[in-house]
């Protein structure tokens, strides 16, 4: 879910709801004693132009020879520069194309109240709306990061009672399983990167959980642990409203102040890379972007930004914290919201926009640091040219269009995530074998229950100003 405007408990500016094998060769032993070995001379030696070049020559005819039966043996027989429908469809048969934000089990709660087996719902016929498995085939989709979406409004201020988003959070990971598990010939369930690219081989869409919202876990890094146990593997540090991590960019838009990162924010941040979930700074401030970068000790991803460079909202980011996720090593994936494309007429925002913002991205972060990001089905309005899940190839083919390689492109769809979320993988694991503890720090406004008057108490001191608690047997 996106949105640009202010921390409020209802629809938002945009009209949505606030809320590598390596081959290693064995060389044989050549070595020969010099007394046995046995010396040819051939009778006569080649001598001049012929003598130097006569191997180079063989070698080039050779492969003049067999250059169209390696087309053939490989199946990828030139073609055109300029036709980029056929380099898309090969870039997409051999390179995962993950999208890192789709809201699709929140429309799963919100339309059906998480009942998938009753009949309401065939995903995999063409359905309204920008999400269903006949499209994402014909979009030639390679993974999906599923977001599991719950509002954050004016009941979270406090974080003191937080069961509802809690209980609500539980329930959507289990509908995304559960949807998921469904569709075991379009869809497999995936919680590491290996995995992502294992079901792309396999002819399936991967499906991964990120949760968009840290207010999700009841401003708790325990909870934050046990979400991770469950399978998801990002959490957007905030959603449209400040929580007790750090300040949200609706807050900024409007007009609160810019606290950054909290206190609390950096324990969770320190957490979340020694536990291997991905922090995701889509929705924060630019402050709180600045210092979550500053202080991670692995890489951070945005799973549906744009580049404020091209767009002047909140919601971007701005051209230095993309030198600095370039220096993290880390990851922007391009958003498809009409609002945060074109702020002043929304409703002409094309297929074009978005291009502008990759290009740009990948202009001052590297093409190593870009992705795709599109919030479909979480938004009610999506560029001319992106109507839904379907039009990932034609965002590609205007890439290619405007000068962006095959490599490139390969980077862009697929390969730069999963080596971000890999490395993310490894430097979890570098961590734990240091030895380092889960951190037990705890919101500092948060309300701690008392014991009972007849507690068994463990420790002496405890009973000191328990004396007056009521009993209960």
């Amino acid at each position: 879910m996106s949105d640009g405007g202010p921390a409020v408990a209802n629809h938002g500016e945009d009209g949505e709801l606030r809320q590598s094998p390596s081959t290693t060769d064995t060389a044989s032993d050549s070595s020969t004693a010099v007394g046995s070995s046995l010396i040819l001379h051939s009778q006569a030696q080649p001598s001049g132009f012929l003598a130097r070049f006569r191997y180079s020559l063989y070698a080039a005819g050779i492969a003049l020879l067999f250059t169209p039966l390696t087309y053939l043996w490989s199946g990828q027989a030139p073609i055109d520069p300029t036709n980029y429908v056929e380099r898309t469809r090969r870039v997409l048969k051999t390179t995962p194309l993950i999208d890192g934000h789709n809201d699709l089990p929140w429309q799963l709660r919100i339309e059906l109240q998480n009942r998938i087996y009753d009949g309401r719902v065939d995903l995999t016929k063409r359905l309204l709306g920008h999400t269903d498995l006949v499209r994402m085939r014909e979009g030639m989709v390679g993974g999906q990061f599923w977001s599991v979406y719950v509002d954050c409004d004016v009941n979270q201020k406090h974080f003191e009672d937080p069961s509802w988003v809690v209980r609500d959070t539980l329930e959507q990971i289990d509908v995304t399983k559960r949807f998921i598990s469904e569709h075991p010939n379009h869809l497999q369930y995936c919680d590491t990167s290996a995995c992502a690219r294992a079901a792309f081989q396999a002819g399936r869409i991967s499906s991964m959980i990120g949760i968009e919202g840290g207010h999700q876990v009841g401003s708790s890094i325990a909870s934050i642990r046990q979400i991770y146990q469950l399978g998801a593997r990002y959490i957007t540090l905030t959603h449209n409203c400040d929580n007790a991590f750090g300040t949200s960019a609706s807050t900024v838009a409007g007009g609160g102040v810019d606290g950054g990162l909290f206190k609390f924010g950096y324990e969770a941040v320190k957490d979340m890379n020694r536990l291997g979930m991905m922090i995701d700074l889509s929705h924060v401030s630019h402050q709180t972007m600045r210092d979550v970068v500053s202080v991670a000790r692995a890489p951070v991803i945005f799973s549906h930004s744009g580049a404020y460079g091209v767009e002047k909202h909140l919601r971007h980011v701005p051209d230095d914290v993309l030198r600095s996720v370039k220096k993290n090593g880390g990851i922007v994936m391009a958003v498809f919201v009409n609002r945060f494309l074109n702020m002043k007429h929304p409703e002409e925002a094309t297929i074009h926009d978005a291009v502008d913002h990759i290009l740009y991205i990948a202009d001052v972060c590297g093409w190593e640091c870009v992705g795709i990001g599109s919030d479909f089905s979480g938004t009610p309005n999506v560029p001319i040219g992106l109507e839904d899940v379907s039009k990932f190839p034609d965002l590609v083919q205007l890439l290619m269009e405007r000068g962006a390689t095959d490599e490139q492109v390969k980077l862009l769809v697929g390969e730069n995530i999963l080596r971000v979320w890999g490395n993310i993988e490894q430097r979890a694991k570098e961590i734990q074998a240091s030895g380092e503890l889960p951190v037990e720090a705890e919101w500092e406004r948060r309300e701690w229950h008392k014991g009972l008057r007849g507690s068994p108490w463990m420790l002496r001191g405890s009973r000191v100003g328990n004396n007056q608690l009521k009993l209960i047997d």
